[in-house]
């Protein structure tokens, strides 16, 4: 089997609503997908959902580096091959993690659908047959962040995460405006985004901690790994767990946090992490070290959150909670059926390979216009 055809489409795609956290706030979600074609007509996508001020590499940008550089080492190649696959794109350009795993998405889609099988199955089988999912509440008032929270409780879901940033006096009250609405029986979670200080997020650690929260993700910019190791430790002393996620990007990174002894969790994406295998590896290192895992990009499109709900559901070192909840945000998608997540579950994907189809009029429809986002 070689590879016949590698499409590359942007897209820019509504959400319903405004998001804002601590980078900035968006009304539309631009992203890239992937469609890889091989002998006989079998096809595999990929899918990747940037965020600017959090990604290392913004949309346009992995576009022109999809097209032009990697693309045209594949033609030719066995899709099902993902090693060989890798071996050639990893080294093909500095960065650009995203990229490498909208194609090796691609391919181990492609790969698993040629076996006739779910790529949780084709990753070695999962270990839950359903899915819970963490809902997202932005920077908001009080009144209005308890009520939201409130609502996603009522639907059926079990955890949220509160985005903070800005004003810590602001993100207490608005934690515990949530806390008061929901009851002790609802995990909370709260994302700075890396805004903070290690000083102003152990304030934050100390003032939020009468209300019981199940981790504090990111309190310090990404480079500040000794930062994030005092955070935990004053966090940890008033039973604050906390989560890194702009800080983790590839394996040596993950090192670089385990011997800092700098986080209790760690959050993993596929995208971010370059693809089902390095975030596989990179789960597994963590539970050797004694770290959980938390799964998901909060913005992904249809095939991008398949892929981390098919991931997910292969370790049970990943918490219940999955923060792959893009379908809840976009007001449509570029897949022919929108995930629906709206009562914080999902069963277990049946497949085969992702078990998602692009819908070419959305495509379309949704096209990027590259130069004017340029």
């Amino acid at each position: 089997m070689k590879i016949e055809r590698v499409e590359i489409f942007g897209v820019a795609v509504p959400l319903i609503g405004e998001y804002k956290n601590a980078y900035l706030s968006k009304t539309v979600q631009k992203s890239a997908v992937v469609r890889i074609t091989a002998s006989g007509g079998v096809t595999g996508l990929g899918n990747i959902d940037p965020t600017p001020g959090y990604s290392k590499e913004q949309t346009v940008d992995h576009l022109r580096v999809l097209e032009t550089t990697i693309a045209p080492r594949l033609i030719g190649m066995d899709p099902v091959n993902v090693h060989a696959v890798l071996a050639v794109i990893e080294p093909a350009v500095k960065g650009y993690l995203d990229s490498k795993a909208a194609i090796e998405m691609a391919c181990v889609d492609l790969a698993a659908r040629v076996a006739g099988m779910p790529v949780h199955a084709y990753l070695g089988g999962a270990v839950k047959e359903r899915l819970l999912f963490n809902a997202w509440i932005g920077i908001l008032p009080p009144d209005e962040a308890a009520r939201e929270t409130l609502d996603w409780k009522k639907k059926g879901f079990r955890s949220a995460k509160i985005k903070v940033g800005g004003n810590i006096e602001a993100d207490r009250d608005r934690v515990k405006a949530v806390r008061e609405a929901v009851g002790p029986d609802f995990q909370l979670r709260i994302d700075a985004n890396a805004g903070y200080d290690a000083d102003t997020s152990i304030k934050l650690a100390g003032m939020v901690a009468p209300f019981k929260l199940q981790l504090f993700e990111q309190p310090v910019p990404d480079h500040d790994i000794a930062g994030m190791a005092r955070v935990r430790k004053a966090a940890n002393a008033v039973g604050l767990p906390v989560m890194a996620d702009e800080s983790v990007l590839d394996h040596a990174s993950l090192i670089r946090i385990i011997k800092a002894d700098a986080a209790d969790i760690v959050k993993v994406k596929v995208m971010k992490q370059g693809g089902f295998i390095n975030t596989r590896r990179m789960i597994a290192t963590a539970e050797a070290a004694g770290i959980r895992c938390v799964v998901g990009h909060g913005f992904g499109l249809g095939v991008n959150t398949m892929a981390e709900i098919m991931l997910a559901a292969t370790s049970s070192n990943v918490i219940d909670g999955l923060e792959c909840v893009g379908p809840l945000k976009t007001a449509d998608d570029v897949v022919t059926r929108k995930l629906d997540l709206s009562s914080g579950s999902l069963p277990l994907p049946p497949g085969p390979g992702l078990g998602v189809a692009l819908d070419d009029a959305k495509l379309e429809k949704y096209r990027l216009d590259v130069k004017a986002a340029a």
